[in-house]
């Protein structure tokens, strides 16, 4: 059994001390899971040392990362663009920290390289809660993602990976960091397995400064659902179209938008449609008390509502209406994404 380490209290269901000592290496696929990195180190819970590995080529990662880097706080690093996962045993690491544990690469690392030290979980968006409710359950869950449909060979991985991760919790080896709020039952079910689910509002980001303002008095936070073959394309321009009634429209497209799509948005002139840069959460923060945000079924309703509580802005998650759904996406994702409109205020 892993020796607990100085400033570091590893109970099996508790919280955890902080600051903690030790070295992190952080494997980042996304903008929201770099955000993440920055911010469990910011709140002490990855120790003094964390080099973070952004994967290369991910979409919108590289303007993350030429923000963030200015800012991040001591004892923070990065390591250029990177193709392959560090592995679970680094030699000097403490932790090994990643977004997504659904990834078939991640568990494979996993499985070929059991870790010495903890494994940490970031956001990664809505699969975040749908690991704590596998991780809860009390049968096994092969870990797969909600829009595959596994072959043997991948649920059997996924499978293995449930029960890899279900020992890291009995030792008091796993943690999971995040903004999202988590059902009650999931959270004292998988306390009580010995996980440790550590949640944080942004702390870090809430010091530093406000990169842009916004000045339209309706904001809409583009979904990558019309790229991906869930939702047609059609009507979900209509809609954005729609927003105009009330004024001009701020549009911050998601990451993955088609360039094509975002042009038949921003044909409409009450439409100000804005430049791919960094996280949403990095850039509405100026937002003011009139102003008001809509979305459609999404990780940022949830964080942006710890953001932007404290300033009255308010917030609308808009259901997905059942004539927008394309014919081949399966009723598990659907409900799988409407989910996110119960973090609402969360």
């Amino acid at each position: 059994m892993m020796t607990p380490r100085p400033g570091t209290r590893c109970e099996p269901g508790r919280g955890l001390a902080r600051p903690r000592s030790g070295h992190a290496v952080v494997w980042a696929e996304s903008p929201l899971q770099l955000l993440s990195a920055v911010e469990g180190h910011g709140a002490g819970l990855f120790g003094r040392r964390t080099v973070i590995h952004p994967r290369s080529g991910s979409v919108g990662l590289s303007s993350t990362l030429s923000s963030l880097m200015s800012q991040v706080p001591d004892g923070v690093s990065f390591t250029p663009g990177a193709a392959r996962i560090p592995s679970p045993r680094t030699p000097g690491m403490d932790r090994w920290v990643i977004g997504d544990a659904f990834s078939g690469t991640a568990q494979r690392q996993l499985m070929l390289h059991p870790p010495a030290g903890e494994v940490v979980v970031l956001d990664d968006g809505l699969a975040t809660r749908s690991l704590l409710a596998s991780l809860a359950s009390e049968r096994p869950v092969p870990l797969v993602r909600p829009r595959v449909v596994p072959t043997t060979a991948r649920r059997t991985l996924g499978l293995a990976t449930w029960f890899t991760l279900r020992r890291l919790m009995r030792a008091g080896r796993l943690v999971v960091f995040t903004a999202l709020p988590v059902a009650d039952d999931v959270r004292r079910r998988f306390a009580d397995l010995g996980g440790h689910l550590e949640s944080h509002r942004f702390e870090w980001l809430d010091t530093q400064p406000v990169p842009e303002t916004v000045y339209e008095p309706t904001v809409l936070v583009g979904s990558a659902m019309p790229a991906d073959g869930l939702i047609d394309e059609a009507p979900y321009v209509d809609w954005v179209h729609s927003m105009t009634d009330d004024g001009p429209v701020a549009y911050f497209p998601h990451r993955r938008e088609e360039p094509e799509t975002l042009a038949r948005i921003a044909a409409h002139p009450m439409i100000r449609m804005k430049e791919h840069t960094v996280p949403v959460e990095m850039r509405l923060r100026s937002l003011a008390p009139g102003q008001r945000v809509h979305c459609l079924p999404s990780t940022v309703l949830a964080s942006l509502g710890l953001i932007l509580a404290p300033s009255g802005v308010r917030i609308f998650g808009h259901a997905v209406p059942d004539q927008w759904w394309t014919t081949s996406t399966p009723d598990r994702v659907r409900h799988h994404l409407s989910s996110a409109l119960d973090t609402v205020g969360g």
